[in-house]
């Protein structure tokens, strides 16, 4: 492939800042010396699924399949090759190579790759639910992860200089102030994915399930559950508590604090349909 095919929406990403429409200028010759440095055949690249990142299927030199991902530079997802090495694919996809330099990634194929969300949400409760308990862990020793609390800062500050945006303003500033207070009060800090849901958990064969893609910070483990309650706001909306109620059950965790993390979150988008959300949530 000496053509490098660059998604659209890979190209919508990085018109966003300077910095990333740099990264994007380099990114064929960065694809060129990893596949020469790694003796890759590269296939296309997958167009769905990974809005920060560059990722195609391809081939090592001993015929064995793998997949390549340069993920462009940002803030939540600084730590992933650190993750990856942290949990030696249980459960998430194996690290075969990796250039920290160049943020890019020689990682396991799954094989089929269905995503998880192909099951109705009730078998991706208990799946998700599942891999959230094994990625939490307690780092022991020096480590290489952020605080939640850093993250949660960072789109605090966000959320403030465009409070214009939001439909209801205060509603926001209520999110502010519990998504830092739940930051700050943790009551046990483990390794987090941040951003699992059904999309980022694949069939695979040394596995019936792994997790792709994970931002791993350390913080407070009901906040890993927000992720995947939010890609399902149908059920939330219909039933907010049974909803998150019956995710806290499996995960073991105080529904209480999930539910304040959830309505954060809500509470804190600019959409007005998530602020909408955030009041059923508040009620539940």
């Amino acid at each position: 492939m000496d053509e490098i095919p660059i998604p659209e929406y890979l190209v919508r990403t990085c018109a966003e800042s300077a910095d990333r429409a740099a990264w994007l200028g380099q990114l064929p010759a960065t694809i060129r010396h990893l596949r020469q440095k790694w003796s890759l055949t590269l296939a296309r690249p997958f167009e769905a699924d990974a809005s920060a990142s560059w990722v195609a299927p391809c081939v090592q030199e001993d015929g064995s399949p793998a997949v390549l991902k340069i993920g462009l530079p940002h803030m939540e997802a600084h730590s992933e090759i650190d993750g990856l090495l942290f949990w030696n694919g249980n459960p998430t996809v194996s690290l075969l190579e990796s250039d920290s330099g160049l943020n890019a990634m020689l990682l396991e194929r799954c094989l089929p790759g269905t995503h998880l969300r192909t099951l109705p949400e009730d078998e991706q409760d208990q799946v998700v639910a599942e891999m959230l308990k094994r990625l939490w862990r307690r780092p022991t020793g020096p480590h290489p992860f952020r605080e939640l609390g850093e993250m949660i800062a960072e789109w605090n500050r966000e959320t403030s200089e465009e409070l214009e945006r939001w439909p209801e303003p205060e509603l926001a500033k209520e999110g502010i102030a519990i998504r830092k207070e739940l930051a700050a009060n943790a009551p046990g800090a483990v390794t987090l994915a941040t951003d699992l849901h059904a999309g980022n958990i694949l069939r695979a064969e040394r596995e019936p399930w792994l997790v792709i893609d994970p931002k791993p910070f350390l913080g407070d483990p009901a906040y890993d559950a927000t992720q995947h309650l939010l890609n399902c706001k149908g059920r939330l909306e219909r039933d907010p508590r049974g909803t998150i109620f019956r995710f806290a059950e499996l995960l073991e965790i105080d529904y209480q604090r999930i539910r304040l993390w959830v309505f954060a979150r809500l509470a804190s988008e600019s959409d007005g349909s998530n602020q909408a959300l955030a009041r059923k949530v508040e009620q539940a």
